[in-house]
């Protein structure tokens, strides 16, 4: 099971150490979220050319909707919203290392416990076979017909590295996640916290659910400890087609629609921008807007200029997010397994 987090596991039947040692190194974050659905895309207003605002090229983010996978997505957009997280990348593939071939496919049930990675921040910490495989699904789901239990891998292990290094910080900083916020998370990024439902969706027990989802809840307020000079706003919604198909009527839904948009920038008591050169004004110069009238398509250049400062916003605070766990990678030092049948 995936979660924004990172990947936990740890295994280890009979181990030896492999000689090379994984250092972290900074790699560019990805966006992990295979599972969101593309947000609406600001359509482009000929008229509205608004100089202060981002590439009117970029797309718009990813929103979260229950996935319908076998594992649950191991990154859960922890930046807010996306990210995010899920599940689009609280952690992401940030570097710790390099990845070890394994020489086995499958351990047995007495070795589920035994270290096959060892990292070390602030301290020695093994990762066992068990902490791999309860990361992304269940030891059910993992066993093999013959009673064995299919092998993390490399890959797999460093992920469940990562995490417990992110969850060591957790819990230097005491960052607590009540049984309130879990239901809210597991809401807001899976779209219920109907705990057995995920579980049975995910091939998970309800429990390892619980503590994955938990912990990306903790990333997600650790994140918003460590990014303090970014305010992400709320994700704009796109203005509703006139029902009648007369785009060019004006009307007081669509004047309302805008100045809750622009907020500031408009002054209500002069029926006018405040700041002939701020970004509303500059990209609604071409339309007439007043406190109760505007058109569908002056609702349109606002909806683009506000999409613009939230995809702005939520790429500096992604930017941020990812220094931050970087440096911390860059700390610790891991050492794979090899393992002998």
């Amino acid at each position: 099971m995936e979660t924004p987090s990172d990947n936990e596991s740890k295994q280890e039947p009979t181990t030896k150490p492999d000689t090379q040692e994984d250092t972290a190194q900074e790699a560019p974050e990805k966006d992990t979220d295979t599972d969101t659905a593309e947000a609406e895309e600001p359509e482009k207003v000929e008229k509205a050319k608004p100089e202060h605002t981002a590439d009117k090229k970029a797309k718009a983010p990813k929103e979260n909707k229950p996935a319908q996978k076998v594992t649950m997505p191991i990154y859960f957009v922890a930046i807010i919203v996306a990210v995010c997280l899920v599940v689009g990348g609280l952690v992401g593939h940030y570097a710790l290392g390099g990845v070890h071939s394994l020489n086995v496919t499958a351990v047995s049930e007495n070795q589920l416990d035994t270290p096959i990675a060892r990292y070390n921040y602030n301290g020695q910490h093994n990762v066992t076979v068990r902490d791999v495989i309860s990361q992304t699904s269940s030891l059910d789901s993992a066993k093999n017909d013959d009673g064995t239990y299919r092998m993390p891998t490399a890959g797999n292990t460093i992920d469940t590295a990562r995490t417990q290094i992110l969850q060591d910080i957790v819990q230097q900083r005491n960052i607590q996640v009540s049984d309130d916020e879990l239901d809210q998370y597991a809401q807001q990024y899976l779209g219920t916290n109907d705990y057995s439902q995920i579980a049975s969706r995910y091939n998970m027990d309800e429990d390892a659910v619980k503590n994955v989802l938990r912990q990306s809840a903790a990333l997600t307020k650790l994140r918003d400890q460590v990014v303090t000079d970014v305010t992400l706003p709320a994700q704009p919604t796109a203005p509703s087609q006139p029902a009648d198909g007369q785009q060019d009527t004006p009307t007081q839904d669509y004047a309302t629609y805008i100045i809750n948009l622009a907020g500031d920038e408009w002054d209500s008591d002069n029926n006018t921008w405040k700041d002939s050169n701020s970004d509303y004004a500059q990209a609604l110069t071409d339309y007439t807007i007043t406190n109760d009238s505007a058109t569908y398509a002056a609702a349109q250049a606002a909806y683009y200029v506000a999409y613009q400062k939230y995809a702005s916003a939520r790429q500096q605070m992604s930017s941020e997010w990812t220094n931050f766990v970087n440096g911390e990678l860059s700390k610790a030092s891991i050492q794979v397994y090899t393992l002998e049948a």
